[in-house]
């Protein structure tokens, strides 16, 4: 578990199931993830079991964290980490939040403590994240946090039955900066 002001950031619990299939249900938060709108509660369910016994800084498998409000422990949406088994001390990461939970600093203040956490807890060197050339928020949201654009691949993926343009930002354990 991680606290910051707002916010924790913990396991998900079986409780905050509806509401988590409910943000991934909307075709705004789906339109740039990997799964398609329509998620169901069944879907949650299984992704619940499917995390069952992973920790953050796990290698090998995508470890999803719930964000939460600290004051009523209300799920406001979802961090991801995904440590390289081929690649020691580099992991990716990414973020969803509910529509409503958008625009207020909740994916900065989330993303500041995961990566502190990956960087000074679980010793990583890199940390990466790639996001689609269209989100312009989600760029702003990482260059914000001191990520650099390293590369832009163009039409390099086929996602939702579209060649789609990936950026991939990235920030080393030595340039991390944490509030």
């Amino acid at each position: 578990m991680i606290d910051t002001p707002r916010l924790r950031l913990r396991r998900f619990r079986a409780d905050d199931l509806p509401a988590f299939a409910a943000y991934r249900a909307d075709p705004a938060v789906a339109r740039y993830q990997g799964w398609d709108v329509g998620y169901s509660l069944a879907e949650a369910q299984r992704f619940l079991a499917a995390q069952d016994g992973l920790a953050l800084g796990a290698t090998g498998a995508w470890v999803q964290t719930a964000i939460a409000r600290r004051e009523d422990d209300a799920l406001l949406g979802d961090c991801a980490s995904f440590v390289f088994g081929d690649q020691p001390g580099s992991a990716e990461i990414g973020i969803t939040l509910a529509r409503a939970s958008q625009g207020r600093g909740i994916a900065a203040e989330a993303l500041r403590a995961l990566i502190g956490e990956l960087f000074a807890v679980h010793g990583l060197h890199r940390v990466i994240a790639q996001a689609d050339d269209r989100n312009a928020g989600v760029h702003r949201l990482l260059e914000g946090l001191g990520l650099r654009l390293e590369a832009r691949h163009v039409e390099a993926d086929w996602f939702k039955g579209e060649w789609t343009t990936l950026r991939v930002y990235a920030v080393l354990a030595r340039e991390w900066v944490s509030p």
